[in-house]
């Protein structure tokens, strides 16, 4: 699966919002919000963070 695409269901299964998950990223708002909507795509180290995120909260399940 897309990562951009896993990241923004896990965002919208766990209700939280582009805002909280930038928080989350270490990014700007306005970062999260042009990658969800495919304008830009995130660099290596950010594609890292995503990872890690999504990779922690699957095992936490």
């Amino acid at each position: 699966m897309d990562l951009i695409k896993e990241l923004e269901e896990y965002r919208l299964k766990n209700r939280i919002t582009q805002e909280r998950l930038a928080e989350m990223l270490g990014v700007s708002f306005c970062t999260v919000n042009r990658w969800l909507n495919g304008q830009t795509k995130p660099h290596k180290i950010q594609e890292y963070h995503i990872k890690k995120l999504l990779e922690k909260k699957r095992r936490s399940l």
